[in-house]
């Protein structure tokens, strides 16, 4: 199989992680100057949403890379 057999098992660890981190700096780190029609701050429970969904798909995803 082109790329080996846990491709997409690797995709969801590098969407999930990125959906979590890519959150959680959007809550850490608000843009300091928000251009015109941008919010001054992500929405608090949306990110948190996205965090967890990102945080249990990587999880899972290195779970099944582990068990083989």
């Amino acid at each position: 199989m082109f790329l080996g057999e846990d491709l997409l098992a690797w995709l969801v660890l590098a969407l999930g992680s990125a959906l979590a981190v890519g959150s959680l700096t959007a809550l850490v780190r608000p843009p300091s100057k928000p251009r015109e029609g941008e919010l001054a701050q992500a929405p608090v429970a949306r990110s948190v949403v996205m965090i967890l969904v990102g945080t249990v798909a990587a999880i899972w995803a290195l779970a099944s890379l582990v068990s083989g």
